[in-house]
């Protein structure tokens, strides 16, 4: 069942957009997704239960493409006029979730990697930052038109970033300087390995805290989730008169 936003009336006015969320523990810091302080308009949040980090990462969602369109079908009726969602990977869903829902979906930092590879020089192309190298498939990159060439460097296996944003922290474990250090050391490892990266885009709905961290490291663009969905908000946001 889909709601149709052209003729029902929405429960809540003002809403700009729905975030679908994973159901996790971890802390998010101010300036990433999942912090309201982040945002300046009203969006709206739902979590979508048993859509662990294991299970969106791990086991590519498997099982959980229903229950993502029922969730987002909830915030519809509710007023929201766009969909996104709290993980990378999710990108998995992008066709479905567009397919099956009456308003736009922006489910991934990583639909942003084929525009901003067109904005750079000669030569040059897009670097992504994940959570999880391995896990990042052709299947995730083909989903929202990336080239499967595109250079990618995961977060160790064992950092403290790899742990926290999996719910495999302890509590109390998340320090923003050692996470701060460690996503720079990865953007240097990136950029070090592929000399023609001309820009960064992060996977990860939990980097953009450390953007600006990565840019005076390294000295190229960064383009996060944040960023995306501020741009994503205008377009879809009703304006007073």
């Amino acid at each position: 069942m889909t709601h149709d936003t052209n003729h029902a009336s929405p429960v809540v006015h003002g809403l700009t957009l729905g975030v679908l969320m994973l159901d996790t523990r971890f802390v998010r810091f101010p300036g990433e997704i999942g912090n309201a302080a982040t945002w300046s308009v009203p969006l709206q949040f739902k979590i979508v239960r048993g859509a662990t980090p294991a299970r969106v990462i791990e086991d590519q969602g498997r099982g959980l493409l229903d229950p993502f369109v029922d969730a987002a079908q909830e915030l519809i009726a509710l007023g929201v006029r766009g969909i996104t969602t709290s993980c990378g990977f999710l990108a998995l869903f992008q066709r479905e979730l567009s397919a099956r829902l009456p308003v736009p979906v922006a489910t991934s930092s990583l639909l942003q990697v084929p525009t901003v590879e067109r904005m750079l020089p000669a030569g040059k192309r897009v670097g992504i930052l994940t959570i999880n190298q391995g896990a990042l498939t052709a299947a995730h990159l083909a989903a929202v038109g990336v080239d499967s060439t595109t250079p990618v460097l995961g977060m160790p296996e064992d950092s403290l970033f790899r742990r926290v944003f999996t719910d495999r922290a302890q509590p109390g474990e998340a320090d923003f300087a050692i996470l701060e250090r460690e996503m720079v050391a990865a953007a240097r490892e990136l950029a070090a390995r592929h000399p023609d990266v001309g820009a960064i885009v992060f996977e990860c709905t939990n980097m953009p805290p450390f953007a600006a961290a990565v840019r005076r490291a390294t000295g190229l663009p960064v383009f996060d989730v944040v960023g995306m969905l501020r741009w994503f908000i205008d377009a879809i946001r009703l304006q007073s008169a």
